[in-house]
């Protein structure tokens, strides 16, 4: 009997699994269920040993379904597996959620009541911890936190500039991405460890994008505030934004909540620059003056953002990216650098992103420190 545990990474039109053995965490399995509400749903799916398989999904396929796909995949070529836990990544933990934990109806509806900081990720880890939980009930589901890589930051860092009451009432900066920046953490006290005990600025470029200043290991600061709306501009997302703008929307442009939240959550970004797309490979070989544009201000923000987080720690030793535009755009990763050349010199590193392995790690040893309790 080999134990198992099923790590599933919910987005909001994918679902991607990974099938980590408990012991050593080696991948058994791994996939990724794409285009969830669209046309045309897919799946591909493949095992250690190289055997790939492309599944079909019913149309309009939501989380439900797309979970049980992959948990007949796993059924079908279960070698003798014993599931001990789901694990879930889910984007904001809040104040309360620092370290990984099994979801109790307790849990999930304090998570549910985070959706509206994090609209566009929150609702979507629920809907698979729900779909884990009606399809698997006897399997405790685990959640591991994008935030809690940061929960540790002092006041001067996570706080707003605003009254008491409202900083009271949890309006304060949390950070995202931390998953990935643990990984990236890791990699580097094994393959770099005079760069983790000096000061980085880490970089994860994708879709969703921010960076995080760290250093001996620790998250000393990161762009992403409240919501993952904040900081980089992104795919579709504004990124930091005078909150004046916002008024202005409500006050003088007549725009309702919903309307706002669309136009800074859906179209604005690299996608509202350019007017093309928010796809960084597309932008990148286009012709089209607004796609150069666009590209140019992300690189420049990026370039700003990045000298403030080394100001949070005194200097930079290295500039490490990760994350789909990190780790795949060289013409941008380059413009980036060459923007921070005044810093001096730094080592200039990419590591590939591997959120699930951190969440299996994190669900070993939460299932440990459960069997101690018991």
């Amino acid at each position: 009997m080999i134990e198992t545990v099923l790590v599933l990474n919910a987005g909001s039109s994918s679902l991607k699994f990974q099938v980590f053995r408990v012991g050593d965490l080696d991948v058994l399995a791994r996939g990724k269920a794409v285009r969830l509400g669209e046309p045309e749903p897919a799946m591909d799916a493949s095992l250690a040993d190289g055997t790939r398989e492309r599944i079909a999904l019913p149309p309009a396929c939501d989380h439900d379904t797309a979970l049980a796909a992959v948990l007949a995949f796993v059924d079908r070529h279960d070698d003798a597996w014993r599931m001990k836990a789901i694990v879930h990544r889910i984007v904001h933990g809040g104040e309360r959620f620092v370290d990984p934990v099994v979801v109790t109806p307790e849990v999930f509806a304090a998570l549910e009541a985070l959706s509206p900081l994090a609209p566009l990720h929150q609702p979507h880890n629920l809907a698979a911890v729900t779909a884990a939980r009606r399809l698997m009930g006897d399997v405790p589901n685990i959640a591991c936190f994008d935030t809690a890589f940061h929960a540790r930051h002092d006041a001067l860092t996570h706080n707003f500039a605003l009254e008491q009451a409202l900083r009271d009432k949890g309006i304060r900066r949390y950070g995202f991405h931390g998953l990935s920046y643990q990984w990236l953490e890791m990699v580097l006290a094994e393959q770099h460890p005079r760069l983790h005990a000096g000061r980085v600025v880490a970089a994860h470029l994708g879709n969703g994008a921010s960076l995080c200043a760290i250093q001996g290991g620790r998250s000393i600061d990161t762009t992403m505030g409240m919501t993952a709306l904040d900081g980089l501009p992104m795919g579709t997302r504004c990124g930091a934004l005078d909150a004046g703008a916002v008024l202005y929307m409500f006050q003088s442009l007549g725009m309702n909540a919903q309307e706002v939240s669309e136009a800074l959550y859906e179209r604005s970004g690299l996608l509202g620059l350019s007017g093309l797309s928010n796809d960084v490979e597309t932008l990148l070989k286009s012709d089209d003056p607004r796609a150069r544009f666009a590209l140019d201000y992300f690189a420049l923000k990026v370039a700003q953002f990045a000298a403030s987080m080394a100001a949070a720690i005194g200097g930079i030793d290295a500039l490490a990216f990760t994350g789909g535009i990190g780790e795949h755009a060289a013409p941008l990763r380059d413009a980036i650098v060459e923007r921070l050349r005044f810093l001096g010199a730094f080592d200039v590193i990419v590591i590939k992103a591997n959120e699930e392995r951190v969440m299996a790690l994190q669900a070993r040893t939460c299932l440990a420190a459960e069997g101690q309790r018991q």
